[in-house]
């Protein structure tokens, strides 16, 4: 993971726009990670309660806007807590983006104390995600909230 980690700091430390380094490192983790099949980010649309899809890397999703308190996503939103999906079946509020998705994390993103984003992996495992998983997705919204 300390490989990984300095991958990413190398992506944040580069001089080119938020956009492109948050594109880089969703490209970094879907390639390096074996059981991240889609990653990406969204944030808050303006005021509105509600989140935009931002970059990402993995299966194209109908999910672009996504309101407070709905799905795994906009229940991280609303709680400011990360959300970890061992089984997305077994939950009532999930947005299926893929049938191929078997479980998912959601890690918020907060700049001055304000939740403004999250990062979002689904996996096509059953039960994938470990502290290892959270610990490098903390460090990953620590750096984006850094850029924001």
């Amino acid at each position: 993971m300390e490989r990984l980690r300095l991958r990413i700091d190398t992506i944040f430390n580069a001089d080119q726009s938020a956009e492109v380094k948050l594109q880089k490192v969703c490209q970094l983790l879907h390639d390096e990670v074996a059981h991240y099949n889609w990653v990406g980010f969204y944030f808050r649309n303006g005021d509105k309660e509600e989140l935009k899809l931002g970059p990402y890397v993995g299966a194209e999703t109908d999910h672009t806007i996504i309101p407070f308190g709905k799905g795994i996503c906009g229940q991280v939103a609303v709680s400011n807590e990360t959300f970890v999906v061992p089984d997305v079946s077994a939950q009532d509020n999930y947005l299926s983006c893929s049938i191929k998705t078997k479980s998912e994390i959601v890690v918020p993103i907060f700049k001055n104390g304000e939740n403004i984003g999250q990062i979002d992996i689904d996996s096509h495992v059953i039960d994938p995600f470990t502290d290892t998983d959270e610990e490098l997705l903390n460090y990953v919204c620590e750096k984006v909230s850094e850029i924001i």
